[in-house]
């Protein structure tokens, strides 16, 4: 019944107590999960993971605090050779984060073009992370554009204008426990554009949703996330667990569980 689409279950958080956690987001109703690589070791254990369960995917990325000027570029390749495993369904998480200083802009610009390209390569869609960097984020997809560009923005921090903008480009967009915390955006967000535009996500174990906030997040409170699109939107729980898994299914293409 719901979906995140966005949950490192493979990292070391969840070491301890990783089958429990599982067994707590079935019990939630909790049918696809799709656990996203950072870079090459934390993808191979994003595919590990997925490997061992019908109803988790995976997704291969370099993150781009992954990103520097003495970047292997044979990086690029090793990702989109695991790309071709069986489980795997997109490519991310990639993208620009300008929040905190040290980083290399132009390594991470450079870095999320090259992997732009290899999403275009294998045809996947695109797992996007974008954070104080939308001037940059935007310009560089309409440079890489191409007609079955696709993909979601993870975690998505925009106001209501970005948000249309993405959509416009063709990208969805994931709504994690946030839209629970006093003063987000993401209520007018969620509120002004279409279900057939949302997905949700856990982000886990980070941004946990009131009232966990503080807390490890883990993937059994998307259905928090769930509710409350539903509650600001006027429609019931199920209209919203079924169109936003709808749209997890068609931009993925899975098959529905």
């Amino acid at each position: 019944m719901f979906v995140d689409v966005h949950c490192h279950l493979s990292f070391p958080e969840f070491d301890h107590d990783r089958e429990k956690v599982i067994e707590r987001l079935t019990e939630e109703q909790i049918t696809v999960l799709i656990d996203p690589g950072i870079n090459v070791a934390t993808s191979i254990k994003s595919i590990d993971l997925a490997s061992k369960y019908d109803f988790i995917y995976a997704n291969v990325g370099l993150h781009p605090h992954e990103a520097s000027a003495h970047i292997n570029e044979g990086i690029f390749g090793e990702l989109e050779d695991l790309a071709k495993s069986p489980k795997v369904v997109g490519i991310g998480e990639i993208g620009l984060d300008y929040h905190y200083p040290g980083y290399n802009r132009q390594a991470q610009q450079e870095a999320f073009r090259q992997m732009l390209r290899v999403a275009r390569a294998v045809d996947m869609a695109v797992v996007i992370h974008c954070r104080d960097a939308w001037e940059d984020m935007l310009q560089i997809l309409t440079e890489e554009s191409h007609s079955s560009m696709r993909g979601v923005m993870h975690c998505f921090s925009g106001d209501t204008g970005i948000a249309k903008e993405c959509i416009r480009k063709g990208f969805k967009l994931s709504i994690t426990g946030t839209v629970t915390y006093k003063n987000s955006l993401l209520p007018d967000v969620v509120r002004n554009v279409a279900l057939a535009d949302l997905l949700t996500e856990t982000d886990a174990p980070y941004l946990s949703p009131v009232p966990y906030r503080g807390k490890r997040n883990e993937p059994s409170f998307v259905h928090i996330v769930t509710a409350n699109i539903a509650l600001i939107r006027g429609i019931s729980l199920l209209e919203a667990a079924k169109g936003i898994a709808q749209n997890t299914f068609e931009l993925f293409r899975l098959s529905a569980p």
